[in-house]
């Protein structure tokens, strides 16, 4: 004849083979740990880090966040910080105590988080005859006896709760990881299509815009790892598709364009210096530049006077600004952070001249928040010079006026 007694639900509550199961291993569970020093493998669980684990691991068991909460409310009525499931840790609240504890959960919504607690073998009912919540104490006001709601499955589950917990942080940060990886490769293949797209380069870049909308659907935040990472291997192989069809188009020439170009401009730049007399400072605004822009004219206006009307670029400037060949330096920097492509900026040098496509750039930043796309504007004013119409002159007024 067995020593365990099961207890079954009262009223209407159904028992089942395995929640008999669960109470005969939860018994010999405490018998075996009777016989050794210490509960829950050797060591009592503190029950918040307990509850913080479980949180963590909450998908493995089923458990929504409103069921812990409610099994928050549970563990709030022990006494003791540290579980101990070695021997049966039975709370008994009255319904209104356990409401106001969970935050005013309705009785009905209890009712079914409780059902969940019991199903998922986190918590046991310890019904009474009557189905009364209470506690029998003796003489010396100790508890002989309780009915109400057993915690001890909780407790003995802890290390099996610290593993889960411990396997979904891992798992949280490879998510966290692979998105930011899959986010990188959908931003940096739009701006290869869209510049390759921009500078009319030979490919398929229609079909590679289109490839790159299927491989960009909205991500729900629960994403598994497994889509996640098979949607991670597809952008890496269109990725490698499209750079290599990228540097296929980009010519010797290209690539050696701004080596060449940095070398004529060392070898001219005494030529090309401005002089910055007091007379340029009265110089007025009509005349910063020409309609039409030769590639050797300088851009009549000094650095102290375009300081005043565009003081943006200045900020970038790693060493400061004390000649026209270190704006131009600057300006090649911040062309790459507006998104003009090296194509574009050769151009329009060689269109305007190296000053005055600085003063162009230092403008166009000025107006950033304006200007959608700064390489489209760029293009349009570069193919304006080398037809003759090219005149910055109203975007430099207006500048003048708003710094006025």
């Amino acid at each position: 004849m067995t020593e365990r007694l099961a207890t079954t639900p009262f009223g209407g509550g159904q028992m089942s083979a395995r929640l008999f199961a669960r109470q005969m291993a939860v018994s010999r569970r405490q018998e075996e740990l009777a016989k050794v020093s210490g509960g829950n493998d050797g060591a009592p669980a503190d029950k918040w880090q307990l509850l913080r684990a479980l949180t963590e691991a909450r998908a493995v068991y089923g458990l929504s966040d409103r069921t812990i909460m409610l099994l928050e409310a549970l563990v709030s009525f022990t006494p003791e910080r540290e579980l101990d499931g070695r021997q049966p840790i039975i709370v008994f609240p009255s319904n209104r105590e356990l409401s106001l504890r969970a935050r005013g959960m309705a009785p009905a919504t209890i009712r079914r988080h409780l059902a969940a607690l019991v199903d998922a073998g986190m918590v046991f009912r310890r019904d009474s005859a009557n189905g009364k919540r209470y506690c029998r104490r003796g003489d010396d006001g100790q508890v002989e006896d309780a009915f109400g709601f057993d915690l001890a499955p909780l407790a003995l589950q802890a290390s099996e709760i610290y593993e889960h917990a411990e396997a979904a942080r891992a798992e949280a940060k490879a998510v966290r990881a692979i998105r930011a990886e899959i986010t990188l490769h959908q931003r940096d293949l739009s701006k290869i299509i869209e510049i390759a797209l921009e500078e009319g380069r030979q490919g398929d870049w229609p079909g590679f815009t289109e490839r790159l909308a299927r491989l960009t659907p909205p991500l729900s935040r629960n994403a598994p790892l497994s889509l996640l990472k098979g949607l991670r291997e597809e952008l890496l192989y269109l990725r490698g598709e499209v750079e290599d069809s990228y540097l296929q188009s980009i010519s010797e020439e290209e690539m050696s364009a701004n080596d060449r170009h940095s070398e004529r401009h060392h070898q001219n730049s005494n030529a090309d210096q401005i002089s910055e007399s007091s007379g340029n400072e009265k110089m007025d605004v009509a005349g910063i530049l020409q309609e039409k822009a030769a590639p050797e004219q300088k851009a009549a206006i000094s650095l102290k006077k375009l300081r005043r009307i565009c003081p943006e670029i200045w900020e970038y400037a790693r060493d400061g600004v004390s000649s026209w060949a270190d704006l131009i330096k600057t300006a090649d920097l911040v062309r790459s952070m507006l998104g003009v492509s090296p194509d574009a900026w050769a151009k329009a040098r060689s269109a305007m001249g190296e000053q005055q496509a600085a003063v162009v750039i230092a403008a166009i930043l000025e107006r950033s928040d304006t200007i959608r796309s700064p390489g489209g504007y760029l293009r349009d004013l570069t193919r304006k010079a080398e037809a003759g119409a090219f005149s910055i002159l109203p975007m430099l007024n207006a500048l003048d006026r708003k710094q006025e």
